[in-house]
């Protein structure tokens, strides 16, 4: 009989037991976002790929990349990309990908100062204990000039939507995850995790108070996810 994983995070998002959901949800990962995203997914990361418009030569650190097929399409540019998790598990799972890929934490980033032309981390900032921390990391691995690019789910901007959207992530995405996720209860906690995640305005907010400079964002699907950028200060 097959073993039934139960690993889930606890909004207080202890790096260990976000790791350890992750490991668990690797397997179906790439598969079951297609499915709870109605296919957006692919959209969200086209649009982030050209936010972050990379080019050939530079440097970009994907963070929170899972598998890598971010990362993949990302190199398609010419650049270098690295795909960064905490998550061995997800980094496991995407090994196939003709990408290096890096064990490591957000919030104490194992590259140098300076080191990358481009930084960007989509639906993971969420999950970390101290953002403001991980955003400060980010800027300190950042080159002068370089640029930063957050995809990452938000609130919806049109008021009718907003309660379709809550009852979707409460009643129908959980029983999307009992048949196609290698661990639901990581999508019961991401139910949670969204609404009381910062809105746009706040999540830019907090982008600027780490040191960035320019701060913009965009909504997509509706405000459902939202994509801001910023640079650093040459």
């Amino acid at each position: 009989m097959a073993k039934t994983h139960s690993v889930r995070a606890s909004l207080d998002k202890q790096p260990n037991e976000v790791a350890a959901m992750f490991d668990e949800v690797a397997q179906k990962y790439d598969s079951t976002n297609i499915l709870i995203s109605g296919g957006q997914d692919w959209y969200w990361r086209r649009e982030t790929r050209k936010a972050i418009a990379p080019r050939p030569g530079e440097r970009v650190l994907d963070l929170a990349a899972g598998t890598g097929v971010s990362t993949a399409e990302f190199s398609k540019s010419g650049a270098w990309c690295v795909a960064a998790d905490f998550s061995q598990g997800m980094l496991k799972a995407g090994r196939f990908r003709n990408v290096p890929m890096v064990a490591g934490d957000a919030m104490a980033l194992p590259f140098a100062d300076n080191s990358f032309d481009a930084v960007t981390i989509s639906y993971g900032l969420r999950n970390v204990a101290d953002p403001d921390l991980a955003l400060r990391e980010m800027l300190r691995v950042t080159k002068p000039g370089g640029r930063l690019v957050i995809c990452e789910f938000s609130t919806p901007v049109v008021r009718a939507f907003r309660g379709i959207y809550v009852k979707y992530l409460t009643k129908v995405m959980p029983q999307i995850a009992r048949v196609a996720s290698s661990n639901p209860e990581a999508y019961a906690y991401l139910a949670e995790s969204i609404p009381d995640w910062s809105n746009q305005r706040q999540l830019a907010l907090r982008i600027a108070d780490a040191g960035w400079s320019g701060v913009k964002w965009r909504n997509l699907s509706l405000g459902a996810v939202a994509l801001h950028r910023a640079y650093k200060l040459g």
